[in-house]
């Protein structure tokens, strides 16, 4: 890793971070990688084949799980060709190009699935609360809008701080922190002002992620007032059984993130495995855990699957 440092100030190319002190092990690291990549790409597949084939599966709830699992798809295929390219020692630099490419497409997807939760918790809340107009106030044209609204909100508004990033000027050693492109990793790198991409990234992430977050805490205190209202606990215990599912993607999603951020901010004395790993853990594990919590919670697509599989012995 040193090594690069001499040349790389002037170059184009930067070069990605796998496990420092662990470049023997990776032929061993990177099988469970593998494996995690295929169960990443094959689940959300899986859970996108059977809400298209399904036609009980065809409403509001599962037309956002649809989106959830498109986007978790999305992310495993904007990151596997980095991370498994270093462990498998066939690349380690990416130019600057591909690299703003894969930091636009990360950014994009995480506030993509931050509101594809958020528009999960309303369609929640509306269902618990205001059963009686659920279909017609998640409509399928309103569904449509909502999701461009979501891909609208991700995609549009950090053009301004990518695009910048073509422009800087690199003068610090390319060695990236991660096994993939981060635009907080690519400011620390760049020796331009960096003052307009640093406090709008911040207020970015006020305007969408805590923003979606308060919302989503909002929409289960009514939930919770809601259900306490009705009079059988068997009722109670059956409207928050199908929040379950919900509650554990939208953890899923929000630890790791706030796991990766105190590590930044606090965590500089750690070892640099630690930074790789909670940078691994946030790109993965939630494509890798919402198939599995959807598969095991939800019984609509838990029976569906076991339907299939049985079908093909």
């Amino acid at each position: 890793m040193p090594a690069f440092s001499a040349h790389a100030s002037n170059s184009s190319t930067f070069f990605l971070t796998g496990f420092p002190g662990l470049e023997q092990e990776y032929p061993w690291i990177s099988i469970p990688f593998t494996c995690i990549y295929i169960m990443v790409l094959s689940g959300n597949c899986l859970v996108l084949h059977v809400i298209r084939t399904e036609p009980s599966l065809h409403e509001p709830m599962f037309y956002f799980l649809a989106m959830l699992a498109l986007t978790d798809l999305c992310m495993g295929l904007s990151t596997v060709h980095t991370v498994l390219g270093i462990l498998w020692g066939l690349s380690q630099g990416v130019s600057l190009d591909a690299c703003i490419a894969q930091t636009y497409f990360i950014h994009g997807l995480s506030l993509t699935e931050s509101g594809v939760l958020l528009a999960m918790a309303f369609d929640r809340f509306t269902a618990i609360c205001n059963p009686l107009r659920y279909t017609s106030i998640l409509t399928n044209a309103k569904i449509i809008k909502t999701g461009l609204g979501i891909l609208g909100r991700s995609f549009m508004f950090i053009i301004a701080p990518i695009v910048r990033l073509k422009f800087f000027h690199y003068c610090h050693s390319h060695v990236l922190s991660h096994s993939f492109c981060l635009h907080q990793d690519l400011l620390r790198l760049a020796c331009s002002d960096t003052s307009f991409n640093s406090f709008y990234a911040l207020a970015l992430v006020i305007c969408t992620l805590l923003f979606d977050s308060m919302l989503i805490l909002t929409s289960y205190i009514l939930i919770l007032h809601t259900v306490v209202s009705i009079a059988s606990w068997e009722e109670r215990l059956k409207s928050l059984q199908t929040c379950v599912s919900h509650i554990c993607a939208v953890l899923v999603f929000y630890i790791p993130i706030i796991g990766l951020t105190m590590v930044h901010r606090f965590g500089k004395h750690l070892s640099p495995v630690v930074n790789v790993l909670m940078g691994n853990i946030y790109i993965i594990f939630p494509p890798l855990m919402n198939p599995v919590i959807y598969s095991v919670k939800t019984q609509q697509i838990r029976s569906r699957i076991q339907r299939w599989f049985s079908m093909k012995r």
